[in-house]
């Protein structure tokens, strides 16, 4: 059996896939705002997993940080990210905010306890 567009069983599972889903990403004005000029996808990330909901942006964070935890300029980013998704979502959906809320802790927490030295001063200059 072929998958065609004339098989009535497969035909709303081709039709979702054929589908162009558009997702609009929200401009990300951190650096008009503080001068510190983005290194990661991690807001457009976010945004496009803003469209899918509370898991996808949940497993959104969670491969992001366990990849980027180790790098403290993308964790000091992916705080930043995060702290902006809850103002972001904070009107529009509490859920949403709560769930970037949680994620800001344990980002942020994580960053506190284990960034010494001139990361934590990188840290602390630039989420300040």
């Amino acid at each position: 059996m072929t998958l065609t567009s004339q098989n009535i069983f497969f035909k709303p599972l081709i039709d979702v896939i054929m589908r162009k889903i558009e997702i609009a990403v929200p401009k990300w004005n951190v650096e008009e705002i503080s001068g510190y000029k983005p290194m990661t996808s991690f807001w457009q990330d976010f945004s496009i997993a803003d469209a899918f909901g509370i898991t996808a942006v949940a497993d959104t964070f969670k491969r992001a940080f366990n990849e980027w935890k180790g790098n403290y300029k993308y964790l000091t980013e992916l705080v930043m990210v995060l702290n902006h998704k809850i103002w972001q979502w904070y009107e529009k959906d509490k859920q949403l905010a709560k769930l970037y809320n949680e994620a800001f802790n344990t980002a942020n927490d994580y960053a506190l306890d284990n960034l010494h030295g001139s990361e934590l001063t990188y840290f602390y200059c630039v989420t300040d």
